[in-house]
């Protein structure tokens, strides 16, 4: 390779490593603990059928999480932003409610996960939630955006816990492999719920806003779009590859053993230990604790983002707290609440909690989806970067898709309890 070529490549390597991050942590904090519950169901009840879901699920999350990356290079606004200067401050404001309780619910989920992740080494959620508030609260609002990240990043690279995890369950590797290329299905509703519970688990009102704000506050700019799009589609398919290693471990030894009920992610990293030893038991509680204080820290992040820029007052981590004081309340408030919720409230009453932060969640990814769509497609804000054609028939088949599919998993919720 001659030393120009050479040359050529580094410099795009480098921009390449500048401009990553938000695709990444975005696709990664997916992986949270209602993610990990939900895959440690699909392979504790189902064995490796359903991996082969997780390719055309990868594709829909590429298919959004691009579109909503790209406006935000584009317009250098965050999508709640977008949403109050095109449709008014009235409709931003109803869906910055809906989304505030919802998150607050999330967050409440995921300092769950924290304290059940930890109880298998022994550890009390009375000490632990209220230290990962603390660590979470002072990360934000002493750290700056470059600092954060950074920290956000090495939070992604434990996720190896699970692959590591199930190598350790000596899976049917060529049986995992099949079912990941053959599709198949079973006329049976509670496989069916399934199906629609590992969708419904994978894209989110909050991804969105969160990854758009991310970008800008980021300032990636339209010339090195090409390699914000790669730290997309790179988030997205690592975050569903941790997604498989989490159901094959499940697989061989949960659904193998007959072990197939599961409480919760803590619990599928109980049942681990007889099964696949106490090493693949320790890192599968390890990744969910980690999984939930990366999220706990994120959402209640992307929350103080979208309601800021919604409600057109300033936000960002790298302004001083008297330079977006609401931003800072907001971000600080949502932990207090989900912390305390943890701590005070026993399980049995945080559950209708989650649970209607869930059906708030389905009931607004429609709109938000929409909006999308339409802002993508608008020539005057977009330019030449707006939707071709063909992107626009993939995103409005994933849109329609994910719309019918999360009405179902709505009602699945009411009426059957499934997991999402």
């Amino acid at each position: 390779m001659d030393r120009n070529r050479l040359k050529t490549y580094r410099t795009r390597l480098l921009i390449f490593l500048a401009v990553v991050g938000p695709g990444i942590i975005t696709a990664n904090v997916d992986n949270d603990a209602g993610g990990i519950y939900t895959y440690s169901v699909a392979g504790a009840r189902f064995g490796y059928s359903l991996l082969w879901t997780l390719i055309p699920i990868t594709i829909a999350l590429i298919v959004v999480q691009e579109m909503v990356a790209r406006m935000g290079v584009v317009t250098g606004k965050g999508l709640a932003d977008l949403i109050r200067e095109e449709y008014g401050f009235r409709a931003t404001f109803l869906l910055m409610i809906c989304l505030l309780v919802a998150d607050l619910g999330n967050t409440i989920s995921n300092f769950a996960g924290l304290a059940s992740g930890l109880s298998v080494f022994g550890l009390s959620r009375y000490i632990i939630v209220p230290l990962g508030a603390v660590i979470v609260w002072a990360l934000v609002v002493k750290g700056t955006y470059e600092f954060v990240e950074k920290v956000f990043l090495v939070a992604c690279v434990f996720y190896i816990a699970y692959p590591i995890s199930s190598f350790l369950a000596h899976p049917s590797w060529s049986g995992a492999m099949f079912n990941t290329v053959k599709p198949s299905f079973q006329l049976d509703r509670s496989y069916l719920f399934m199906i629609i519970g590992l969708i419904g688990t994978t894209i989110t009102p909050w991804m969105q806003f969160y990854l758009q704000s991310a970008v800008v506050e980021k300032g990636v700019k339209i010339k090195d779009w090409v390699y914000s799009r790669w730290d997309v589609i790179v988030g997205c398919i690592v975050t569903d590859v941790v997604a498989f290693f989490i159901i094959v471990a499940c697989a061989a030894t949960l659904y193998t053993s007959g072990h197939r009920d599961i409480r919760d992610a803590a619990d599928a990293a109980l049942a681990l230990r007889p099964l696949a030893g106490h090493a693949a038991s320790a890192l599968f509680a390890f990744g969910l604790a980690n999984a939930s204080l990366f999220s706990a820290c994120i959402l209640p992040l992307a929350t103080a983002y979208y309601v800021c820029e919604g409600l057109g007052l300033e936000s960002g981590i790298d302004k001083r707290v008297d330079e977006a004081p609401t931003f800072y309340w907001l971000y600080t408030g949502l932990i207090v609440l989900g912390a305390l919720a943890v701590v005070a409230l026993r399980e049995q009453m945080q559950v209708p909690i989650i649970l209607l932060s869930q059906v708030l969640n389905g009931i607004m990814l429609p709109f938000v989806l929409i909006f999308m769509l339409r802002l993508s497609n608008r020539e005057d804000l977009m330019g030449a970067h707006r939707n071709t054609r063909a992107f626009n028939a993939i995103a409005w088949v994933t849109c329609v898709v994910m719309i019918i599919l999360t009405v179902l998993l709505i009602a699945a919720q009411f009426f059957q309890g499934m997991p999402a």
